[in-house]
């Protein structure tokens, strides 16, 4: 199980920030969040890559039966895409590099904004 973190807005302030899984080994990454029955609002992964990247920062809804609120963040911790990814679509591609992949639940689409700063505090 990933170590649980904090994904604060910076920006405006969140009642509860997204407390999610900070995921960043290649296997975790690989199941993300596939084959789980549904996602609990105040939950989520936060998907770690090496660099900066549009191809590296891609996913996939493959088996995962429920949508998603998808943010992507670059190294500078700015939201640079953000999307509400539909279940079983074959692919996601940000708009500009990330290097974190945030995927919440849909109901938390408006907590992060495109231009907004963020931080990760352990929980």
């Amino acid at each position: 199980m990933p170590r649980p973190i904090f994904v604060n807005n910076l920006k405006q302030s969140l009642a509860q920030p997204a407390c999610v899984g900070y995921c960043d080994s290649f296997l975790c990454r690989l199941r993300g969040l596939m084959f789980r029955s549904r996602l609990a609002l105040d939950k989520g992964l936060l998907l770690v890559q090496s660099r900066d990247s549009r191809l590296d920062s891609s996913i996939h809804m493959f088996f995962v039966p429920f949508d998603l609120a998808v943010f992507w963040i670059n190294s500078k911790m700015e939201v640079v895409d953000k999307v509400i990814a539909k279940s079983w679509r074959p692919a996601y591609f940000p708009k500009a590099e990330a290097k974190y992949i945030l995927e919440i639940h849909p109901d938390r689409f408006n907590d992060y904004n495109i231009g907004d700063y963020v931080e990760f505090k352990n929980a």
